[in-house]
């Protein structure tokens, strides 16, 4: 039942910021855990963002660290991916997904974790 829409992508120049939402229907957030992940052309679908059910916990990767911050309204039942000073390593498809999760505490980062997945936005990022 849930559904996950993406929507955000664009073509931006280094340096710039963008920021992509993920809108989620048929459940609320507040009982899943959720994540950001994205896709480069021939590489391997990477974690970018994972944050617990509770909030509490959140992990980043080490390349987007400082740059990228997920945050989340549950009112909206809507999370969102701020990524500041984009670099054209960052192009991507970007998906968000969300898993139901018993342990509030506990955060995924591999994508065979997640339940519901949405479709994906792209980004591009020119040098």
């Amino acid at each position: 039942q849930v559904q996950l829409v993406e929507s955000g992508g664009a073509l931006v120049k280094a340096g710039d910021s963008l920021t992509l939402s993920c809108a989620v229907s048929g459940g609320t957030l507040s009982t899943h855990a959720m994540g950001w992940f994205r896709q480069a052309p021939g590489k391997e679908r990477e974690v970018v963002v994972s944050v617990s059910r509770d909030g509490g916990s959140s992990h980043l990767a080490e390349s987007v660290k400082v740059r990228f911050t997920m945050s989340r309204d549950n009112a909206k039942n809507t999370y969102y991916l701020q990524m500041n000073n984009l670099k054209p390593d960052d192009t991507a498809i970007y998906y968000c997904a969300a898993k139901i999760a018993s342990v509030g505490w506990r955060m995924y980062t591999d994508s065979y974790d997640y339940d519901y997945w949405g479709q994906g936005t792209q980004v591009t990022v020119s040098s």
